[in-house]
Formats: structure tokens, sequence, C-alpha cells
């Protein structure tokens, strides 16, 4: 089996489609699966040239479409090496070509007396995009209209007209069918996604971390890394955050056993001599008009300035030291139809903090590897003084349960199985 995997771009800050598709390839290639990616990078980026797979380049497309001429001839010559197809993402060209190509493919097959036609399928996996959040959230007005007319005109066809949709969870799979009309997919496989184990831990990588943000030498931390978006809620962690210091400073108290006081009207539980963990905030967009503006919530006084930090994207061991490293994970997102970092937060034996619009909440709450929150300020302040006042025991054993979770659910030969299964 060879499967072609085309993907509007293989930039890792771009989100999180690109990585679930190199964990994808990383899963199937282990099944003797051979897998190749045709996307609208440069050639000569990194992140293209240092792929361990056959990786076609084709050049950066343009516009919101992200069109590029190039990509429908490239497919012309290339799909008869493929038995599968899959698509990633939507609302951009490449799903569009894609289908039209696959198609004169099928139909000049068919005029030549090929029995080829028999051998290619094509599949589309979402990753999230058709979530009602995108129709309905506030500060996309314009893009869901936008959506609306494409879904009627295009994105409709390249649904209905795949062998398949692949999503990554059961929520996933039920939201898709609700924002539009006319959704009408052959067959709906849940393929799950996950992660492969980590490296394991070793003091390097703590120094790494460290280089990258040397303020935190010694101290507990709550680590957030994702990309720095509105979308993923950063902007009310902060806010949630910055409550619970104000708070207590405002009355005086030192240490998380004074301020649990203020706890009464969450009905949250004492706990005992800690300290507050600091706030680290990692991930691509800092530069972003959402990232000026959390920057400043969070220099917004002294107190927030001397407890928060942002470092940045991180990788490698940078990012390994840092998930090691922290006491828990946090995610607060609006939406999020996957969340690989929170995986690898699990892997790493993490607890997760996370919103039950990250589509993965259901097996995350119950596993008992973290806690769930609405994506509110109100809820998200609970969630993290929930988090501060469990005792020590109750964060060992939901540490357990974290790394039960990941195996459980989230190992990658386990979605690279269920991927073949659907496909075939």
């Amino acid at each position: 089996m060879n499967i072609l995997h085309v993907v509007p771009s293989m930039n890792p800050e771009l989100g999180g489609v690109c990585q679930a598709v190199r964990i994808l390839i990383t899963g199937l290639t282990k099944l003797g699966i051979r897998n190749e990616v045709v996307c609208m990078d440069s050639p000569e980026a990194t992140y293209v040239t240092k792929t361990s797979f056959p990786t076609h380049a084709i050049g950066p497309g343009t516009g919101p479409w992200s069109y590029n001429p190039q990509l429908t001839p490239w497919l012309k010559n290339n799909l008869s090496k493929f038995t599968t197809i899959i698509v990633h993402g939507l609302w951009q060209y490449h799903g569009y070509a894609t289908r039209k190509a696959v198609k004169q493919f099928k139909k000049e097959q068919l005029l030549n007396g090929s029995r080829m036609i028999k051998g290619i399928k094509l599949f589309v996996m979402p990753h999230g995009m058709l979530d009602p959040y995108f129709q309905s959230a506030p500060s996309r007005k314009i893009k869901a209209l936008r959506n609306r007319i494409y879904w009627k005109i295009i994105e409709s066809y390249n649904i209905n007209k795949a062998d398949g949709l692949l999503f990554t969870c059961e929520e996933e799979c039920r939201l898709a069918r609700q924002p539009f009309k006319r959704y009408y997919p052959k067959k709906e496989s849940i393929i799950g996604l996950g992660t492969e184990s980590p490296p394991l831990y070793s003091p390097t990588m703590k120094d790494a971390f460290l280089k990258s943000c040397p303020q935190i030498q010694q101290q507990p931390y709550i680590l957030f890394l994702s990309r720095i978006h509105e979308k993923k809620g950063v902007d009310l962690l902060i806010k949630a955050y910055a409550n619970i210091l104000q708070s207590s400073n405002k009355h005086g108290f030192v240490s998380i056993s004074s301020s649990c006081q203020i706890l009464q009207d969450f009905g949250v539980d004492e706990n005992k001599n800690k300290k507050y963990p600091k706030l680290v905030i990692a991930g691509p967009g800092l530069e972003t008009t959402y990232g000026q503006y959390v920057q400043n919530l969070a220099s917004a006084n002294p107190l927030l300035k001397s407890s928060i930090y942002f470092t940045g994207m991180l990788c490698g061991s940078v990012k390994w030291g840092a998930l090691y490293g922290c006491e828990a994970f946090i995610l607060p997102s609006h939406q999020e139809n996957f969340g690989i970092a929170v995986v690898e937060a699990l892997a790493c034996s993490k607890p997760v903090l996370i919103t039950n619009k990250v589509n993965i909440w259901r097996e995350i709450g119950a596993s008992g590897a973290g806690l769930v929150a609405d994506d509110t300020i109100d809820d998200v302040q609970k969630q993290l003084l929930s988090w501060l006042c469990l005792s020590v025991d109750e964060k060992e054993s939901m540490q357990k349960s974290a790394k039960h979770s990941f195996k459980d659910n989230f190992d990658v030969n386990t979605t690279a199985t269920r991927l073949v299964k659907a496909i075939t």
C-alpha cells in the first residue's frame, strides 16, 4: 500500500495538522506502508528537507485559498504511484485540486480500459475544521460567511464525493455533523490520533529548558504549550491566574495553605505548605496582535510580570525539558480538535488541565488523568484552584492515571492500525 498525504503546509508553526501527519506516517511506516507527502511549501524549508519520508514541496500557495497552479500537474503526473490519497484539512485549494485530479485520473483510466481505477481511493481528514466553533465564534463572522458559501459550491462535494472521512475522536465526528446542510459522507471512521512515547528524561533536557527560561530555576510551574492564538484561550488563562494571585496579595496571603480560604465559594479542599506555581506560556505567535495583547496582560503589574514567563516556540530537548519539569499542563482552548501537546504531556506522566472544548476531554475525564472545565474565566480559575489544593497523594495518583491514559487511548501504533482498517 502506498499512501499520498496532501497537506497545505508542513510548517510546524502553523498548527497541529502537519504534526498529526508526521505522527500518522510514523505509525504507518512501522506497518510496512510507504508514505509520501505533497505540500505547498518552499523546497528549501528546513522542515521539508529534514523529513524522514519523501516530501514533495511544490512552492508556497498564494492568497487565503493557498492557490498553487503547480499542484494539479504534479498530481496528474504522480497519482498512478499510489493506492490511497488522504487530504488533510479543509477550506483550501489542495482539497479541491485533489478531488478534481482523482476524478480525472479515474476517468482516464476507465477510458483506457485500465483496472487501476479499482485501486485508488480518496479520503479526507478534517482535523477539526468542521467544528461548529468556526461558524459561531464572534470574531469569525466574515470567515463563517465565506465558509458557508465555499461549502455550497466546493467543500460539500469534497466531503461527499470522497470514499470516507477520517476523524481523530468521537467528539470530532459528532460535532462535524452540525454546522452545514448537505453533509452526506459515504463513510465516517474514527481512527484516533496518538504519538510515540517521549524520549526518556535526562538532565540535559532540564538544562536545555532552563537556558530558554532561566527565570524558572528551582520553581514549580504550570505549562501552556501551544500556538499563541485567541482560540487557545491564553487571555482567559492569564486573567484567571491573575485573579488568584491578586486576591491572595490583596488579603496578604503568601501560600496556597492560606489562600485556600478564598476557595470556600468554590467548594475546594485545603492543602498545606505549597507555593504558587509560576505560569510558563510557550509557543509561536508572540509577534502577532493577539500575542502582543496577552503579553501586555501579563505585564499589567509587577506581581504578574514576575510570575508569568513567555518562551516562544520550544522544540526537541527544550520542549521535553519543559514538559518533564512542569507540575501540570494546561490548555484552556475554546476549540481544539485533538491537542497533540496534551497527549505528549500525558506521555510524560503530567496531569492535564483542559476545557470541554478540547475534543478528547471525555477520554481525559474518564481516565482521571486531569481536570476538565468550561472555557470561561471563572471556570478556569476554579480549575486552577482545584489543582493547587490537591494533596500530594492526589497529584501523584493523577500522574499515574495520565501515563495509563496515554497508553490506553493515544498510542500511535493503535492509531495506525485503525487507519489501515478504515482505508482498506
